[in-house]
């Protein structure tokens, strides 16, 4: 009797364990995926920025780091740019390096 409850005990505390473990896990996904929209959305703010100060989208991401404040972590994250046309606004996607 005494070795199946000392069981249910180890067997308590590992479900326990690893429940946290999954928690964590889950909570670090969710902010590295809020940091990636976050980065999304600053870009976007910027390109509408400089469109509405110069008339004109800005020409790259280093553009707006320059002129517009905009930073980030180049270790972290890539930039995707792409400019569509004169006129147009310019197709950004963010990637998790």
């Amino acid at each position: 009797m005494g070795n199946v409850r000392f069981f249910v005990q180890i067997a308590v505390i590992v479900v326990v364990f690893a429940g946290a473990w999954y928690g964590t896990g889950s909570i670090s996904q969710e902010t590295a995926e809020h940091q990636k929209k976050s980065l999304e959305e600053a870009v976007r703010r910027n390109m509408v920025h400089c469109y509405a100060m110069e008339g004109k989208y800005p020409e790259s991401v280093e553009y707006m780091e320059e002129h517009y404040g905009l930073t980030y972590d180049k270790d972290k994250y890539l930039v995707d740019y792409e400019i569509v046309g004169s006129n147009l606004m310019p197709d950004v996607m963010v990637v998790e390096k």
